[in-house]
């Protein structure tokens, strides 16, 4: 054997000797009682059972208290909507992925603080309480997207609106509830990578076609399987229940019906803000969902060509009854929005119900002035028009004060996420900058 040879074989026998004594390095680690529930828990272990790392952001770690706006920060209603998602939680098994990013653990790891928050609003705390629990259960992490963005956080309200349970004259705007051959797919079902995402259409020759677009619907097309909830008086109304996802309908037969997103048609949102934008109808510094409103009924001979730029359509189904405005309509996660509390997220990137602290702003000062928005809210809600790891909408609440900010609130901004101590003092995996942070 050659001289060279012979030192290539011996690299490769010393590499492999090297190789199996880190492999029994390792295992004799691992079988440490005090190290084996730190595997357990830990990212690396996530990365071995295949959970997806490819994050859209990186989370950079900071003094929980030194998150903007923390010493400002009254923590009301908080706890009470926390504690709404982490009773759905409890429900789930422990290796349940919180998301589609391994960043954000699995359910097991966010028991102690569930647990804790439980504990807590049982005592009816004061701010100064809430403050400690947030500083022993958490630690805080600044969210960079890897591809470089413009934070963006607007609102939405739960509208109150005039309908009938039976078409007649002044109600002849038609609120579907979902059609009987809507297919609906979830498409983390299929593919893991693909979890948060999904697509909805109808099955045609044995194939899953799109469904029909909303001018299509317009036009009754696709709708002859779907049952009317509701009958609107007015079709800039209905619209706007669209977006918006769920309202409060003063029924002319007396009482109050609230509706709620069921499914929808699976094409993209299209915002008709954009298109009255381009068309010249509304400069852009003037927009807002006020000034929408008031071209659309200014101009109603083309209100239906404006609807259509939007493909995207919502179907319905009526949540329960009440009067009740302090207990808010179901999000996404199916637990009642808090106003200012209940944040809708990309559920592409974000797990539903956990905490998130906001900084930017909103037009909550007199005559509608921008103020600053900074505080912790809760991921229980999703939308359609909602892409990206910073961008968020917040609920405002029900009725007309809460649809004046809502649709006045359009402001850059950005977002940290608050992670369970445990979970966030482990190591970083390839790609994050994940690490403990003092947090006091």
């Amino acid at each position: 054997m050659s001289e060279p040879v012979k030192s290539r074989a011996r690299g490769l026998l010393f590499a492999g000797l090297g190789l199996a004594g880190l492999l029994l390095f390792a295992a004799g680690l691992l079988s440490a009682p005090y190290l084996r529930p730190w595997f357990a828990q830990s990212w690396f272990a996530e990365l071995w059972r295949g959970a997806p790392t490819d994050s859209p952001f990186t989370l950079e770690p900071l003094p929980i208290t030194g998150l903007p706006g923390w010493q400002a920060e009254d923590f009301a209603g908080f706890l009470s909507a926390f504690t709404r998602s982490c009773a759905l939680l409890s429900r789930l098994p422990d290796d349940r992925p919180m998301g589609p990013h391994a960043e954000f653990g699995t359910v097991a790891a966010w028991r102690p603080a569930c647990a804790a928050a439980s504990s807590l609003a049982d005592a009816t705390p004061g701010r100064a309480a809430i403050a400690q629990f947030l500083t022993s259960e958490f630690a805080a992490f600044a969210l960079r997207p890897t591809d470089p963005q413009d934070g963006l956080f607007t609102g939405y309200y739960e509208p109150e609106l005039a309908g009938s349970l039976i078409r007649r004259p002044g109600f002849t705007v038609p609120l579907h509830a979902p059609p009987d051959d809507l297919v609906m797919v979830d498409l983390g079902a299929f593919r893991p990578a693909l979890r948060g995402q999904r697509i909805a259409g109808r099955v045609a020759s044995g194939r899953l076609q799109p469904y029909q677009d909303r001018a299509a619907i317009a036009r009754g097309e696709g709708v002859d399987a779907a049952r009317v909830l509701v009958w609107l008086a007015d079709p800039v109304d209905a619209f706007f229940l669209h977006i918006q996802g769920s309202g409060r309908i003063r029924l002319h037969e007396g009482g109050v019906m609230r509706v709620g997103y069921a499914a929808d048609n699976g094409h993209v949102y299209a915002a008709i803000g954009r298109r009255l934008i381009e068309i010249g109808a509304v400069p852009r510094a003037e927009m807002s969902m006020q000034a929408i409103r008031a071209w659309l009924e200014n101009n109603p001979d083309r209100q239906a060509e404006i609807f259509a730029y939007n493909p995207a359509y919502i179907f319905f189904r009526e949540l329960p009854r009440g009067d009740d405005r302090s207990a808010g309509p179901l999000g996404a996660q199916g637990v009642p929005l808090t106003p200012r509390r209940s944040l809708a997220v990309d559920r592409g990137i974000y797990p539903l119900g956990v905490p998130v602290w906001i900084d930017s702003f909103a037009p909550t000062g007199a005559d509608g002035k921008s103020e600053p928005f900074q505080g912790l809210l809760v991921t229980q809600d999703t939308g359609s028009a909602l892409k990206g790891s910073v961008r968020g909408d917040v609920f405002w609440g029900s009725g007309d004060d809460a649809g004046a900010i809502a649709g006045r609130m359009a402001a850059s901004g950005r977002i940290f996420i608050l992670l369970p101590r445990p979970r966030a003092q482990q190591p970083a995996g390839t790609g994050q900058t994940i690490g403990a942070a003092d947090g006091k």
